[in-house]
């Protein structure tokens, strides 16, 4: 779907997406499979903090972030608690190591519709470090982190606990900072590069993820036999997971954001390229479905009847993909689950009708 004919939009998401609450059903598929869990801490009790200070990079530049402190009191219970969730997140709660750990700093994010706090552990003996997130739990973004854990090449830990998200910090170098670091070092494979954002583009566009603009995802640098590098992009940012009416926001080759890179790709790759990578990460997500058929199948049908975007938005979505498919199949579901079961059947039909018959498949 990298249709190198339509121009680049100054395209934006919506300005504020409201929380969508985790409805029962949701809650039901999460404990049964091990995501809902009790913490020692709360979004709520990170809330209780006395003064902020704005937190800037290294270069002196606002961050949007703010360093905030709390109470003795309230800190004394509030640090042992956060290292218990981390070694939750690490060690699945194993607490025998976190004697040596310690909270370094609390960062909290006005900036962006979950309004996270950032958590920075410390190794008390070596200064190493490390982050974790602590957000509102939102189910756009509770979906959006359940099919990025079934459908990418990435597996990825959270947890929630009522209105609380918990999430594993994805390293990597942020887009922006790539496109303007790294992007055109002479070091850099520029077309093992193009190759992975067209992949990247086809896979958030197959299961409907949206708002994929250059610093809501990061670039993981592997080196490579013969002294190569490959590339893998994650997303960081799950909010806009089937939420938009307008198509191309689920495609990251129409964001302004993402130019240089859309230009990395026209450049170097022809269309015959192009329509071998797609191909190659369809069969990929296909061979993901099918191998975690059963639990994608639950979660969608929880989504199903999930009120998490609004009926315009729904309805301008079916329109937009029933024209761009020329499928009129699109124009029948009724909430965005239902259009996402359809698009994953759609785009990925091909590619499994390619595999051997397999009982309980996902488009029996």
């Amino acid at each position: 779907m990298f249709n190198t004919k339509d121009p680049i939009e100054h395209i934006r998401p919506s300005r504020k997406k409201p929380i969508f609450p985790v409805n029962d059903s949701l809650r039901l598929y999460l404990t049964r499979n091990g995501r809902e869990i009790k913490l020692p801490a709360t979004y709520r009790d990170l809330l209780r903090f006395t003064y902020s200070i704005p937190l800037k990079d290294k270069k002196g530049k606002d961050t949007l972030w703010e360093t905030v402190s709390y109470d003795m009191r309230e800190w004394e219970h509030l640090r042992e608690a956060l290292v218990s969730i981390y070694a939750i997140l690490k060690t699945e709660g194993d607490l025998s190591f976190v004697d040596h750990l310690d909270v370094a700093r609390i960062d909290f994010c006005i900036f962006g519709n979950s309004q996270p706090f950032r958590i920075r552990i410390v190794n008390k003996f070596n200064d190493n470090h490390d982050h974790y997130y602590i957000k509102q739990a939102d189910a756009s973004r509770v979906y959006g982190l359940e099919l990025e854990h079934l459908l990418s090449p990435n597996r990825i830990t959270f947890f929630t606990n009522h209105d609380t998200l918990v999430e594993e910090h994805i390293p990597g170098i942020p887009g922006d900072v790539f496109a303007e670091d790294y992007l055109n070092s002479p070091a850099t494979n520029i077309i093992r590069f193009a190759k992975e954002f067209v992949k990247f583009n086809e896979r958030c566009f197959i299961r409907l993820l949206g708002d994929m603009r250059s610093y809501n995802f990061v670039v993981n640098i592997t080196p490579d036999i013969d002294e190569d590098f490959q590339y893998r992009i994650r997303a960081i940012d799950f909010d806009q997971q089937s939420y938009e009416g307008r198509k191309n926001l689920y495609l990251p080759q129409f964001f302004k954001e993402n130019t240089s890179f859309v230009e990395a790709v026209l450049k170097h790759l022809d269309k015959e390229s192009i329509a071998q990578y797609q191909a190659e990460e369809r069969t990929l997500m296909t061979f993901r479905l099918v191998s975690s058929r059963y639990r994608l199948k639950e979660l969608l049908d929880n989504m199903n009847t999930d009120k998490i975007s609004s009926p315009e938005k729904i309805e301008q979505l079916k329109i937009e993909l029933a024209d761009h498919f020329h499928e009129i199949g699109f124009l029948r579901p009724k909430f965005m689950g239902e259009l996402l079961r359809t698009q994953l059947k759609h785009t990925l039909r091909k590619s499994l009708k390619n595999l051997p018959k397999t009982k309980g498949r996902f488009d029996d």
